[in-house]
């Protein structure tokens, strides 16, 4: 997927806000993104114009070569339903449906029956294979973590779209999380852009894209095997910040 020059303008009573200003950036297929910069940067300003959730002011924004930018909401609504999945801060599951239940929503949205089977095996991907029948309030918030993951996954998306998906986690819990994310990206060549704050959570991701007042400030590709991965980053956002 691609941005191309894409500016986005709040209006806040007669002021202006820019929250992106000329952003370009071309996210490769099979690679994990993660997205840093200070409070106010625009971080979830841009996943939420790539994912078509929010539309630009201006500019272009393709989708697996299909530009969303200008779609009217139903064809936009198509898209997010189709092409991309979504994984939050909120867990964002329906308290009295089961596990599996979760899982079959975006297929029930789309008009799909589900295959019991595929839903079976999505959740067994993400490790919960034995807790299908299992409600929210069942869970942990990991394990709840990982229905939402497996929702978002079972329309077998082109893009993951994930905002702060191990905020609201534990330190181990969000390391199996995003360990969990970093082997769908080695194994199924899945493509991922993750907004965080947290340089740990950044640190599983191929590459680091650093925002400031709307514009790209910095760019870090990282090697996996680099245990100095967490305090680079952390080094880069207090230059950011500073």
């Amino acid at each position: 997927m691609e941005l191309r020059a894409v500016h986005k303008v709040y209006h806040r009573g007669s002021q202006a806000v820019q929250a992106l200003d000329g952003v370009s950036i071309r996210f490769v297929k099979g690679t994990f993104t993660a997205i840093m910069g200070p409070s106010g940067s625009g971080k979830s300003t841009l996943l939420h114009c790539a994912a078509g959730l929010d539309e630009p002011s201006s500019g272009q924004i393709f989708v697996v070569g299909e530009e969303i930018s200008g779609m009217d909401e139903h064809r936009r609504t198509a898209l997010r339903r189709d092409r991309v999945g979504f994984v939050f801060q909120a867990f964002n599951l329906v308290a009295s449906l089961t596990a599996a239940q979760n899982v079959e929503l975006p297929l029930r949205f789309a008009g799909r029956r589900p295959d019991p089977a595929e839903v079976i095996r999505a959740l067994a991907a993400v490790g919960l294979g034995e807790r299908t029948a299992h409600r929210p309030s069942e869970l942990s918030g990991g394990q709840q973590q990982r229905v939402a993951l497996a929702r978002a996954l079972i329309t077998r998306p082109d893009v993951l779209f994930a905002d702060e998906p191990t905020g609201a986690l534990d330190t181990q819990t969000s390391r199996e999380v995003l360990a969990l994310l970093r082997l769908l990206v080695d194994q199924q060549a899945q493509t991922i852009l993750m907004v965080t704050h947290d340089p740990v959570a950044a640190s599983y991701a191929d590459v680091v894209i650093f925002l400031k007042d709307g514009r790209i400030a910095d760019r870090m590709e990282l090697d996996q095997a680099d245990g100095s991965k967490p305090s680079r980053i952390a080094a880069q956002m207090a230059r950011l910040e500073a």
